[in-house]
């Protein structure tokens, strides 16, 4: 049977944190009603044109993303889930991810969420330090984290993971360090943490302040030494505590890695439901090597049914260099088998110059199987990807 992803995007929010460049909007609270029923829409519709007739697509992990999910009443958040198991054909045991920021959960949303079929929570945590917290614009604190995490657990979540950040403005080594410990000490073990380096994205507040050179004192950034410091830490130390480094910022204790975004880097379909939310696939218009598609990100014409959708018809060309430094992010890396299986053309064919070229650098390791990032690969890995793109 045909395997697939499902994404719900919730574009919703408290506070925009000041990093953030996602579609999502604070403080619209009046949207929130009419933009779950147009959701609910379209879960209905999308669930009757995929999961049935003889050739139907089995959806293996659904996450609900953001915004912030959870900034949803509990109510309407669980009834998505729900609708969701009832409209899609999914596996037996599909990792049913939400999204969450500690400072909107309680026990009772939790459980509300477990309740309807949530199996997975991932808290944008980004630091156990309080200091740090409100210089990103957070609207959590290090104790609601604490909370949230016993919640889950009482909840009946057994499958959680946490974001942390580096790079922020403020932050030291022994800060990292600080958080890292903090999350590790956590009983029962926290089972997957993502970690992100700040990056300064266009049309951001950090932005703005960047461009304003607010960036001082207490928020002066990290510099390039110092950030490099960070990394190194963390690709050292958490895999001595035992979460394994399944992609370039992920790592999982055993078992745990997130099967949806995995689906991301290994070729799996995906659908997106929600404003702005993004499909790979062969969805809506076909074509041999699939499509990409997303709206526009805006909530009225979502909400109205009028949004425009943009398609992107990948040719075969596209679609070979996605492969290539998608499969890389992963520890795994690029498999020579399923690269043929594709395009029925051996790797070495099409990428054997880059692939010489980046090997030579220290970039690449490659045998018989296939090619993946070295440990400086991982640190250096969009100079990587960008060699299997067109000059």
């Amino acid at each position: 049977m045909k395997k697939c992803g499902l994404y719900l995007h919730i574009p919703f929010c408290r506070q925009k944190c000041f990093y953030c460049d996602f579609v999502s909007y604070a403080g619209r609270s009046e949207w929130m009603k009419p933009y779950v029923e147009a959701l609910r829409k379209e879960i209905t519709a999308r669930g009757s044109l995929v999961s049935s007739g003889d050739d139907p697509w089995q959806a293996s992990s659904v996450y609900f993303g953001g915004g912030t999910p959870t900034a949803l009443p509990a109510a309407d958040l669980a009834g998505l889930v729900s609708l969701v198991r009832d409209a899609f054909l999914l596996e037996e045991k599909a990792e049913i991810t939400i999204e969450a920021n500690p400072g909107t959960v309680s026990r009772d949303y939790l459980t509300r969420l477990r309740e309807a079929g949530a199996n997975r929570l991932s808290f944008g945590v980004q630091s156990f330090d309080d200091r740090l917290l409100k210089n990103i614009g957070r609207i959590h604190t290090a104790g609601q984290a604490y909370y949230a995490l016993d919640w889950a657990r009482e909840a009946g979540f057994d499958n959680i993971s946490i974001d942390l950040m580096y790079g922020l403005p403020g932050q030291s080594l022994a800060d990292l360090k600080g958080s890292v410990e903090a999350a590790l000490a956590v009983t029962p073990k926290i089972s997957h943490i993502s970690v992100y380096g700040l990056t300064i994205e266009e049309g951001t507040p950090f932005q703005q302040m960047q461009c304003a050179g607010r960036f001082t004192g207490e928020l002066t950034l990290p510099d390039e030494d110092e950030a490099g410091d960070m990394y190194d830490y963390l690709t050292e130390e958490l895999p001595l505590r035992g979460y394994g480094r399944y992609e370039i910022s992920n790592y999982a204790l055993p078992g745990r890695e997130s099967r949806h975004n995995l689906g991301y880097w290994q070729d799996v379909p995906y659908l997106g439901m929600g404003a702005g939310a993004h499909s790979y696939g062969p969805w809506d218009v076909g074509g041999e090597y699939g499509c990409r598609f997303s709206g526009t990100g805006r909530l009225e014409p979502y909400i109205l049914g009028r949004d425009e959708v943009r398609y992107d018809l990948l040719s075969r060309e596209e679609s070979m260099e996605e492969f290539c430094f998608l499969a890389l992010r992963t520890a795994v890396g690029i498999s020579r088998e399923k690269f043929q299986q594709k395009y029925s053309v051996e790797l070495g064919e099409i990428f054997g110059g880059v692939i010489e070229k980046l090997e030579a650098q220290g970039l690449l390791s490659a045998d018989r199987e296939g090619v993946r990032l070295t440990k400086r690969g991982m640190q250096y890995g969009n100079a990587v990807f960008r060699e299997f793109l067109p000059g």
